[in-house]
């Protein structure tokens, strides 16, 4: 086994900054959604990503994909969104296991009055804080990762 390539002080540093700014962003991005609209975060990827296509809906194995969910963790998240009124389901035709995730009018209302907040938490928290050079930095900081991660070695 070959010796690991230790991280150095500096890149240590930025490592561990930047893992406690993922958790400390992602806990107050999603404490202020929950406090502005009543969604989760999950409720809110689900109604951005229906919102998003048209007609509004999905099959059920893309949206996991999207999400990087497994079919039956996002299943039951659909089930109580279903008795909430934000989403329905539809039978895949051709496709009697899959089905087809449908954004309702009263899931369009919610994502419709939440995103204002939601990108007004957003900026607040990280887009404000960066000049226009560091959000291209990251853009394409985060895009090289992406890449590396979504592309098969």
């Amino acid at each position: 086994m070959t010796e690991p390539r230790w991280l150095d002080e500096k890149q240590a540093r930025a490592w561990r900054g930047y893992r406690r700014m993922r958790a400390l962003l992602d806990l107050q991005i999603t404490r202020d959604l929950a406090n502005d609209s009543g969604l989760s975060d999950a409720d809110y990827d689900v109604l951005s990503n229906l919102s998003e296509t048209s007609p509004h809906r999905l099959r059920l194995t893309e949206l996991a994909g999207t999400m990087l969910w497994s079919k039956s963790r996002l299943s039951h998240h659909l089930t109580r969104m279903q008795q909430r009124g934000l989403v329905d389901r539809e039978e895949c035709v051709g496709d009697a296991r899959g089905s087809i995730i449908v954004l309702t009018e009263a899931g369009l209302r919610a994502i419709e009055e939440a995103a204002p907040h939601h990108v007004a938490s957003v900026r607040r928290h990280m887009i404000d804080l960066l000049t226009e050079d560091e959000i291209a930095a990251l853009d394409a900081l985060t895009h090289r990762v992406i890449t590396r991660l979504t592309t098969p070695t």
